[in-house]
């Protein structure tokens, strides 16, 4: 897969394309690019799609707290997994909402040589999304491309949505969301200083750097899987303020504990995947009585794992 983040320097011939934010890459969207992939390779015809950051509710909507399911490049290389040849990230601009369909679609011809498009029954672009697929058909028959409508997802009766998925995550039910992404919920980070308090306990915690956009799961612990330098690792992992610690409200930290692990983690990535909300956040009276809950955590977040497997 290779991924651009303009349309400028591509010069590509007969490929067949979808359009769309794709946040989270969950099943829905799953469904539709493996239905492009299937039949454009079919055809020996290059996948692409054209996608978008900042997100285009984000720039509309002017949204400042968090909200992305994964980044440009989480995103670009799991439509890469689907067998995608192209993504090219686009950057979403109130100049380029108020693009004309036509103006936009003529862009796509130009530079992607695009002759099919793949979309929902729903989908629209351009100013006012005035470009649905009925629109879209009739630029595509002066342009050159025809369109494919590709029915919805039924997954048992149950939406699947990035929205429906950031709700659910908000509130800590990361099985579920798991479920509609067809994979576990993940956040990637690199390993930065804390105030090493949990160093002192006898716990050490790996304090992740997290980009300020991604939906953190609610505050609480979490049994997780952590991912280092490819090697897949159990742990504990702690999203919130710690109340026991911190008398003043303070930007959500996450911090994970490293199962049966030993070696300098700081500076290094750690990849969080989420198998399940423990408890929720709480503050203790006394030190002691966090170590006591937190080596139950620890003992429930071992079967929960075990289980996993």
């Amino acid at each position: 897969m290779q991924h651009f983040t303009s349309l400028e320097e591509l010069h590509l011939n007969e490929t067949w394309g979808t359009i769309g934010a794709f946040d989270g890459v969950h099943r829905g969207h799953q469904a539709l690019i493996q239905r492009l992939v299937s039949s454009a390779h079919n055809e020996q015809k290059p996948a692409v799609v054209v996608t978008f950051y900042p997100h285009p509710v984000v720039v509309l909507r002017k949204i400042a707290t968090p909200f992305y399911l994964t980044s440009s490049e989480e995103r670009a290389a799991l439509l890469g997994e689907l067998g995608v040849d192209y993504v090219v990230t686009l950057p979403f601009s109130f100049e380029l909402s108020i693009l004309r369909a036509h103006q936009f679609m003529q862009m796509l011809v130009e530079h992607l040589g695009l002759r099919k498009l793949f979309t929902g029954h729903d989908f629209a672009l351009g100013h006012n999304r005035e470009g649905n697929v009925e629109r879209l058909r009739n630029i595509g028959e002066e342009l050159g491309y025809e369109i494919e409508v590709v029915p919805p997802l039924d997954f048992g009766g149950e939406v699947v949505s990035s929205s429906r998925i950031r709700t659910l995550i908000s509130k800590g039910e990361v099985q579920q969301a798991a479920r509609l992404l067809g994979r576990l919920y993940s956040l990637s980070g690199q390993v930065v200083h804390g105030d090493g308090r949990g160093h002192g306990l006898g716990v050490p915690t790996s304090n992740l750097e997290i980009q300020p956009q991604r939906i953190l799961p609610a505050n609480g612990v979490y049994a997780c899987w952590a991912i280092v330098n490819d090697q897949r690792i159990p742990a504990v992992t702690n999203v919130g303020l710690r109340p026991t610690f911190e008398d003043q409200p303070l930007q959500p930290r996450v911090e994970t504990h490293l199962l049966d692990f030993q070696g300098q983690l700081y500076g290094q990535m750690i990849k969080l995947q989420f198998i399940s909300r423990i408890r929720p956040e709480k503050r203790f009276s006394a030190v002691d009585e966090l170590l006591d809950q937190i080596r139950k955590d620890i003992q429930i977040a071992r079967e929960v794992l075990a289980n996993a497997e």
